[in-house]
Parts: structure tokens; C-alpha cells; sequence
């Protein structure tokens, strides 16, 4: 389960950011990541309400911005968002298909915050 990794290392940058720019407490934050990440928002979710216990981020809402799969098939030329990605082309079948989305790890794209 790296969402606990993933979790600590998050609450190491509100902290940093903390030191930077002073605020009280964390409402929400919005994180983005790539559907094949292999990232569980529920495994976070759980990960973040146990782990951020005592800390400024305690109770804030976490907001997802999942990133699809995109693909770009070098035989009929397509890019597409297929559901799921299996390898193949699903216009043409083709195997020679490029992944180019999907995969980005996790960025902390925005928090909301009081005490500024």
C-alpha cells in the first residue's frame, strides 16, 4: 500500500509550505494522478484521515483530478482515450500504439487554506 508513502511525503509539503507562508489549517487539496498510477483514492483517502491526525491537515476534504488514459496509434494515426489500455489500438487494432497519458504521479494541484 504506497498510499501511506505517498501520504507522508504530502504532509511533508503542506508542512514546507506551512514554513513558507504561514496558515493555520488545511481545508481541502486537490491531487492529481494518472489513472494507471495505480493509486486507490480510497486507500489515500483512508491513509490521509488516519496519518494527517494532529496535524493542520486534520479533517481536510481530498479532491481528485484522475487523469485518463490516452494513447496515440502510430498505424491509423489516432490519439484516443480508451477505458482501459490493453496494449492495442481499439479503432484499428493495431500493437504499435504509444501511451501518452495516464501515467503521471501524483501533484498537488491546489489547497485551500485558513489562517493566511
Amino acid at each position: 500500500m504506497h498510499e501511506l508513502s505517498l501520504v507522508q511525503s504530502l504532509l511533508e509539503i503542506l508542512e514546507e509550505q506551512a514554513r513558507k507562508t504561514p496558515f493555520e489549517k488545511v481545508n481541502s487539496l486537490l491531487l492529481s494522478f494518472g489513472r494507471l498510477s495505480c493509486i486507490d483514492p480510497q486507500a489515500l483517502e483512508f491513509a490521509f484521515s488516519v496519518q494527517s491526525r494532529g496535524t493542520r491537515a486534520e479533517g481536510a476534504v481530498l479532491r481528485f483530478d484522475i487523469r485518463p488514459v490516452t494513447i496515440y496509434c502510430l498505424g491509423c494515426e489516432k490519439e484516443l482515450s480508451p477505458p482501459s489500455f490493453t496494449g492495442d489500438c481499439p479503432a484499428c487494432g493495431g500493437v504499435e500504439v504509444l501511451l501518452t497519458g495516464g501515467t503521471e504521479e501524483m501533484k498537488l494541484i491546489e489547497m485551500e487554506v485558513d489562517g493566511c
